[in-house]
Parts: C-alpha cells; structure tokens; sequence
C-alpha cells in the first residue's frame, strides 16, 4: 500500500519533471506554474505547497537534472577505476552524450539560461556548469591547453546534444532516428573519438570490429 509520504513524493517529483519540460520549452519567463501544473497533472496550489516560488521549483528541477547526470558519469566509470585518463575521459564523452540523448531539456535549458545574464545563469555556473568546465579541464589531452578549453567546452556540448535536440529535423533529412539505441552509441563513439581519439592499439582494435562486421555483412 501506498503511503501517504510515497504519495507526496511522487507529486513532487512529477511537479519537478514537469518542470524540466517546461523550462526547457518555454524559457523561465515563459513557463507557468499554472503551465507546470497542468503538465505534472495536479493544481496549481500543490506546486505553491511543494515550491514556495517559480525560482525555487527552478533551482530544484535544475539540481534533480545535473544529479541525474553527475551519477550517470560517476556509474559510468566505476568499471573503468584505475583505468588510463585517456580512457576514463573518453567513456565520459560517451555517458555525456547519452545522457543528452535521454535528456534533451539539459540542452534546452542550458540555452534559455544561457542567452543573458542574470542571478539565475550565476547561480547554474556556481551550482554546476562549473564543476562540469573544471572537470574538462582535468581531462589529459586539454590539459595545460587553457587557450582552448572554452572553445572545447563548448564544441562538446554542441557536438554531443544537438543531434538529438534536433531529432525531428535530423529524421527529416537524413532518414536517420538518432534516438535509436544503435544511433545513440554510433553518436558517443564518434563524439570520443572526435574530442580525444583513439591511441593506435585502439585503433587496431576499431579496425579489427569493422572488418569483422564488414565480413559478416558481406555473408
């Protein structure tokens, strides 16, 4: 049986997934309480209860998503401890992008925050978007190279999220569903090997599973 605590956590939590969607639609200007409540299929009143203003369901919808992201990165290399940098970094690549893949409204909102500064965009740099630029500056191959982080910083997050912000136009014109699993791991592998590529024992490797595929295609 369901508790009554169970019952308002899972209101909470889909006032802040509502939220989510509608900050990254609609811009913090834009989006409603009234607009969110409809969403999360509850009244306004319960999103005043549980929030007690648009800028605190804001900062707690922003925090539920980088949370989400932080462990997704952290259980991505657990496997990988005591791994090469190298390959650490690029298996970060690789969860990065599948986390814009599974969640587009990160992108959505880093650009509607992003557009102009305010109290709102300091306090994402402060809260998060800063550990994420020290942590790519951290990574070997960008590191000592500060001339260049920030075009990096950049070049990766768009690399790694706009195929999927995009997916309507990526399927109009290509032919291709990026949101496809297959799709999705194409995309992480091409994003690593873009930002850090492989060293040449890799690359053999690489080299080995393609002609094997071809092969088996081939028959």
């Amino acid at each position: 049986m369901v508790t009554r605590k169970e019952q308002r956590e899972a209101t909470r939590q889909r006032i802040i997934d509502a939220a989510i969607e509608a900050f990254s639609e609609l811009g913090f200007e834009g989006a409603s309480t009234r607009n969110i409540a409809g969403r999360a299929g509850t009244n306004q009143g319960l999103v005043t209860y549980y929030f007690k203003s648009k800028e605190s369901l804001w900062r707690a919808a922003t925090d539920h998503l980088f949370r989400k992201l932080d462990e997704q990165l952290k259980s991505g290399l657990v496997r990988l401890n005591g791994a090469p940098p190298r390959d650490r970094a690029r298996e970060a690549i690789r969860q990065y992008v599948r986390f814009t893949a599974a969640n587009p409204a990160l992108t959505g909102l880093m650009l509607s925050e992003g557009k102009a500064a305010s109290g709102r965009l300091s306090w994402l740099i402060d809260e998060h978007l800063g550990d994420l630029y020290r942590n790519m500056a951290r990574m070997k191959p960008l590191r000592d190279k500060a001339e260049i982080l920030p075009h990096a910083y950049y070049a990766l997050a768009g690399a790694a999220s706009l195929i999927f912000s995009l997916a309507p136009e990526c399927q109009e014109l290509t032919g291709l569903d990026p949101n496809t699993q297959e799709a999705v791991e194409i995309h992480a592998e091409f994003v690593a090997n873009l930002f850090i590529p492989p060293d040449e024992s890799e690359r053999g490797a690489q080299d080995l599973t393609a002609a094997s595929a071809a092969a088996e295609r081939v028959h």
